[in-house]
């Protein structure tokens, strides 16, 4: 199988040959930390363990130019939409559509991000914006839910222009909400000023037949799993996220077959040594291999106070783990 077969089997509940091995995310500087204790130039990660090739498509979904300032009014409002135009072809990846030419005869798992959530669509980049976001959405919450409609307007018509010319496997909505112990946003705010502005984007991806909806999201965003369902997403990528809060086990129990997943493995037990790592693969990994519907990798990118040496075994462990699971799909 390939890559793309290998993804589309294993989240849609098939029978693929094995999971897909996909790479984390390492940067130049881990790589230059893991030159110094002692990874042999030449070569990488890549080519120790060759991951199955992935590609997330990243669209420009900037108001462009930037404003100076961000939506506090109608009038803002009005600048605001002028700012996303849907024609300008700088919105769409570079080499494109060289780009889906190569990736029909390559094959990797194509996946594309149609959405950066609330807080970055709405210009939250640090607290002063942050603050100034909470108090509209208490005070002038119907203004908030009109920034994201434009927003979301201007993604369905790019995520159109993208699906015309390439078929994908997965849509990522990324929605960086989640607290230590809870969502910034109630579910039902949440519902209401967020998940509604999304329902052009969501048409296009059904109108495409993409069948895969994935919510990417960070720390702990549990209380938001009912209601993305009830969306229409079928797919969870949680990342650095609260453990215990979003342990895969109990999101299984809990939701079922209702909920695929990407991730889930502690990148903590990466930094903790052998046993821990040991640990993690072997209670996590195999059942949830064995309901389908699984495709596992550390729960966030991978940063240079990993070691090499615990890097290599984790992926050798999780190689094993995979082969070992294979029977069970």
């Amino acid at each position: 199988m390939n890559s793309r077969d290998r993804f589309r089997e294993t989240i849609q509940y098939g029978t693929p040959d094995r999971v897909p091995y996909f790479e984390e995310g390492i940067r130049a500087e881990v790589i230059r930390a893991w030159r110094k204790q002692g990874m042999p130039r030449g070569t990488g990660p890549e080519r120790i363990f060759p991951p199955d090739p992935r590609v997330e498509i990243d669209l420009d979904l900037e108001p462009r130019p930037k404003p100076r300032r961000w939506p506090v009014s109608q009038a803002d409002l009005r600048d605001f939409r002028r700012r996303f135009d849907p024609d300008d072809p700088g919105r769409l990846p570079r080499r494109w559509p060289r780009c889906a030419r190569d990736w029909e005869k390559s094959n990797p798992a194509v996946m594309l991000r149609v959405h950066r959530g609330l807080f970055l669509s709405v210009g939250v980049y640090g607290w002063e914006r942050f603050a100034e976001l909470m108090r509209l959405l208490v005070q002038k919450p119907d203004l908030v839910r009109e920034a994201m409609d434009i927003v979301g307007e201007f993604s369905a018509a790019l995520a159109e222009k993208v699906l015309r010319q390439t078929p994908v496997d997965a849509a990522i909505f990324s929605e960086p909400i989640g607290g230590n112990d809870r969502p910034l946003l109630s579910p039902g705010m949440y519902e209401e000023i967020v998940l509604a502005s999304y329902q052009p984007v969501l048409a296009v991806l059904r109108k495409y037949g993409v069948e895969t909806i994935i919510f990417r999201t960070y720390a702990n965003a549990r209380l938001l799993i009912p209601t993305i369902l009830k969306w229409g997403f079928n797919c969870l990528w949680a990342c650095e996220v609260n453990v215990e809060a979003m342990d895969y086990r109990e999101l299984r129990r809990e939701f079922g077959r209702d909920l695929r997943l990407i991730g889930g493995i502690d990148l903590d037990a990466l930094r903790l040594g052998k046993e821990a790592i040991r640990r993690e693969l072997l209670e996590k990994v195999p059942p949830l291999i064995a309901d389908g519907g699984y495709v596992p990798l550390a729960d966030g990118r991978v940063r240079e106070d990993i070691p090499f040496e615990n890097y290599l075994y984790y992926r050798e462990l999780l190689r094993e783990v995979v082969k070992g699971s294979d029977g069970a799909q």
